[in-house]
């Protein structure tokens, strides 16, 4: 005669403070194995036989399951000691970062782990069977939630657990979840964000449930960075976790805290955004190899200007939205020195033309500064036109002429001279000649001394802004 096995699981419902599960094995003598489930309840209680044949080739047979489960009567939170549930996570994609509203969008598997003492059985008296599966809609499930979600749960409803012979219920179920996060750009595109994921629950307080740790930090990290198929814009640096309990009003709820570290990969920005720009910064700075007297620097240097604010204009839906970051001041930068050299090319133009027609006086201060340059000793700041900074004579060659205010005071008009008609007038003529182109040559020779601090204004913003992305990009 077969031996023939029943697992009874009872269930006591409604009756608070009782002992809600015993679970008993008996042993009968029939044609057939079987599994029974008694349900009792307020005085009144049913019985289902399930067919328990098949289980060694098909499985358990959901059709016969279904009537076992059809009242839900699982619910374990009655229980004097409170329900320990583990919790981890495998953050599968870094989806979307959202600078304007704050939002971090991901899509991640939550996994529970819990234990529930009225579901087990003794796979020995079952063919050997140690693990099924089993509808959620079924099982009483946490209802554990994360704290900055700002979007409905979307979780599939049709999902399975698996229920081991002890009693442990294994659930996993997929999410897309937009969390809040508070995004510091200012290092745009360089920047490292900390969100966090807060697990707790909405319904069970401590004296009810108890949060736990499925996998430590670090191989929910290794999961992540492993399980990770897109190669999008984020990358996972790391996970840490911190547990803590929150009030409100007089309950106490028990929640785990997951720092979620990311960092952007700035390779994309580095190629549509800095590379073109500091390339136009660089020909701009290679303009003045251009003589300043050269009619063509001033539409040269425009060109490059209007280039540059179309360049931004098609750029500028690669920059954040909200705030100033690092990259959007580099840009203004950019833009002013682009506008502040074509200002000086246009007042050294003009003052160009003014000095070969009628040279105005140079004021003390600046001739002053001319002969501090021209000095052998001092040495002016080299520059592009550095070879053009020694046209006028040094300080030595200009001990015996008179300021160039007193300079243009002395000259007399051409009909003085006329009316005189002696050589005296005619020797002061030459003078007065000889001092004008030397006042042509001063002008000339300031203009250049600008252009020289301008370039060397120029490479020291290129030199330091190669210097920041090296060390924005290594940090």
């Amino acid at each position: 005669m077969n031996a023939q096995y029943t697992v009874a699981i009872v269930i006591i419902m409604g009756i608070p403070g009782s002992a809600l599960g015993s679970l008993s094995y008996r042993k009968h003598e029939s044609s057939l194995p079987c599994l029974t489930h008694l349900i009792f309840s307020a005085g009144w209680g049913s019985a289902y036989t399930i067919n328990c044949s098949g289980f060694g080739q098909h499985g358990l047979d959901p059709t016969d399951v279904h009537p076992v489960f059809v009242r839900k009567a699982l619910s374990i939170i009655t229980f004097t000691n409170p329900i320990q549930v583990n919790i981890s996570f495998t953050i599968t994609a870094i989806l979307d970062v959202d600078e304007q509203l704050q939002l971090m969008s991901s899509f991640l598997w939550l996994e529970m782990v819990w234990d529930n003492p009225l579901m087990s059985w003794n796979p020995e008296e079952c063919e050997g069977i140690t693990k099924i599966s089993m509808a959620t809609k079924n099982l009483w499930l946490p209802d554990i939630f994360i704290v900055e979600l700002m979007d409905v749960d979307k979780t599939p409803e049709d999902l399975t657990a698996f229920v081991s012979n002890e009693g442990r219920i294994r659930y996993k179920k997929p999410m897309k979840v937009a969390s809040m996060c508070n995004l510091d750009i200012f290092y745009f595109p360089f920047d490292q964000q900390n969100c966090t994921l807060t697990f707790s629950s909405f319904l069970y307080t401590v004296d009810n449930m108890l949060l736990g740790m499925e996998k430590e930090a670090w191989e929910i990290v290794d999961a992540s960075q492993d399980d990770i198929q897109a190669k999008g814009e984020w990358e996972l640096l790391g996970i840490n976790k911190a547990t803590s309990k929150t009030s409100m009003g007089t309950n106490l709820y028990d929640q785990i805290t997951f720092y979620v570290a990311i960092r952007r990969r700035p390779r994309r920005y580095v190629v549509h955004l800095l590379v073109p720009s500091g390339f136009l910064v660089a020909i701009d700075a290679l303009s003045f190899y251009l003589p300043p007297e050269n009619e063509n620097r001033a539409p040269f240097k425009m060109t490059l200007l209007l280039g540059y604010n179309v360049f931004l204009l098609m750029m500028n839906d690669l920059l954040p939205v909200s705030g100033i970051p690092l990259i959007s001041i580099y840009f203004a930068l950019c833009l002013s020195l682009m506008v502040a050299s074509l200002l000086e090319t246009i007042f050294i133009t003009y003052l160009l033309h003014l000095a070969t027609t009628q040279p105005p006086p140079m004021p003390q201060g600046l001739h002053t500064l001319l002969l501090h340059c021209s000095s052998p000793r001092r040495g002016c700041p080299s520059g592009p036109c550095q070879g053009n900074l020694d046209l006028g004579p040094t300080s030595t060659n200009l001990s015996g002429l008179k300021e160039p205010v007193d300079l243009v005071r002395a000259m007399p008009s051409s009909r003085e001279a006329g009316l005189n008609g002696c050589p005296e007038s005619a020797r002061a003529q030459q003078e007065l000649a000889a001092q004008k182109q030397h006042l042509v040559e001063l002008w000339v020779q300031f203009s250049h001394l600008m252009d020289t601090l301008l370039f060397r204004l120029y490479l020291l913003f290129i030199a330091s802004f190669i210097i920041t992305v090296v060390i924005l990009w290594n940090t």
